[in-house]
């Protein structure tokens, strides 16, 4: 009897420092059956009797109010408890998706880093290099074709004026030759016809 006693002092104490929620009503009624636990220990408290013995003040509170007290306490623990298992598996579940989410930004961030690179760079025979190396190297190319082709056209040029000079040569020597070989007939048929003029003074001599 003394601890149980005991018991009812230290719950009388507890209860004295509780405060009435900022928001709840000044006019709610105090009850077991609804409101915080922090009224129901109020209620408790002006529900419960007192009386001095010995020059202390004790506090009598029933039983089956204590009994309902401990049942709504105990309940609001369990769905505390329950509560916070609940908040504990969202908690996993939202850091299991934080997690996948960090994985798939990551991998997004690395393929936006290759499509980048990709971007600002130019494949030259299966290497990778960048657009300015590949733009230096396209316009040497290039600059290099256009001087083969200027070299080309003036060799073609080249060879086809001594081509037209060859050929002229060729035929003013070809006509010369007709004209040297026309000369050289004439002057054979000259040659013969004289010695048959000869011939035939000879012959009239005798």
């Amino acid at each position: 009897m003394k601890g149980f006693n005991k018991f009812y002092i230290v719950l009388a104490l507890l209860t004295c420092h509780l405060h009435y929620a900022q928001e709840s009503d000044a006019t709610e009624e105090l009850s077991l059956d609804k409101g915080t636990i922090e009224s129901q220990f109020q209620y408790l408290y002006q529900k419960s009797g007192n009386y001095n013995a010995e020059g202390k003040r004790y506090e009598v509170v029933r039983t089956i109010n204590l009994d309902k007290l401990k049942k709504n306490v105990l309940d609001s623990v369990s769905a505390a408890r329950t509560n916070a298992a609940a908040l504990k598996s969202t908690i996993s579940t939202h850091e299991a998706t934080i997690e996948s989410l960090n994985t798939k930004l990551k991998e997004t961030t690395e393929n936006l880093t290759t499509v980048t690179d990709e971007k600002d760079s130019m494949s030259l025979l299966g290497a990778q290099v960048s657009k300015g190396t590949y733009n230096v190297i396209l316009w040497t190319i290039i600059v290099g074709l256009l001087l083969l082709l200027l070299l080309f056209v003036y060799k073609f040029r080249r060879s086809n004026i001594l081509t037209q000079d060859a050929k002229s040569n060729l035929s003013e020597l070809e006509t010369e030759y007709e004209d040297h070989r026309r000369r050289a007939l004439e002057r054979e048929q000259k040659i013969s016809r004289q010695l048959q003029d000869e011939i035939n003074k000879y012959k009239k001599s005798k």
